[in-house]
């Protein structure tokens, strides 16, 4: 029964994390050991520090959230909003690192 109970906290934990954010401003925050991740837009600070911990076996110091208004684009001339997105940036203990390119 308790392999069932870890498994939904684990499936929660995928439910927080959406995805890595990967740009050139992230690369250069990786160098200071922190890593942006998007993530969904109810999730609180303690979730995604719970989330980041359980799926990378990682120890987090901090967690930076902002909220990433959309932007209002043209496509074939017709006015669309880009939806908006919940970003987390999460310092990480010296000496731990998460590679995002390879899949959790």
């Amino acid at each position: 029964m308790a392999k069932q109970q870890q498994g939904a906290v684990d499936n929660r934990h995928y439910d927080v994390i959406v995805a890595p954010h990967i740009t050139e401003k992230t690369t250069l925050l990786s160098e200071q050991n922190a890593v942006v991740f998007k993530v969904a837009k109810d999730a609180t600070k303690p979730q995604i520090k719970a989330a980041v911990e359980a799926l990378f076996n990682v120890k987090v110091t901090g967690v930076n959230t902002i909220v990433q208004k959309g932007k209002t684009k043209k496509w074939k001339g017709a006015p669309y909003q880009r939806s908006d997105m919940k970003k987390a940036i999460v310092t990480l203990g010296d000496g731990q690192s998460i590679d995002v390119t390879t899949g959790i």
